[in-house]
């Protein structure tokens, strides 16, 4: 099954801030994510049902699975820092 990547607009701007490399790192990612949503460092967010997020690097991508419909909602790109949870 071919997922569906869909970026919030809060996502979409820290994105588009984010150095060429580790931009590059995270569109990587995020096509893999199309393929497999689950591979990599991905863990379900303790208390939330449907987030979870995926380690790159230092940066977490925090989504949403819709399984129901194939889609991923991607909320936030964040660098991690000691108040990043």
């Amino acid at each position: 099954m071919r997922w569906r990547v869909q970026l919030a607009d809060r996502a979409r701007r820290e994105l588009e801030r984010l150095p060429l490399r580790d931009r590059q790192r995270i569109l990587r990612a995020l096509a893999s994510m199309q393929q497999e949503p689950f591979s990599g460092d991905v863990a379900r967010l303790q208390g939330q049902p449907l987030t979870w997020r995926r380690r790159v690097g230092s940066y977490r991508i925090f989504f949403d699975i819709h399984r129901d419909s194939g889609l991923i909602d991607i909320l936030e790109i964040v660098r991690r820092t000691s108040v990043t949870y």
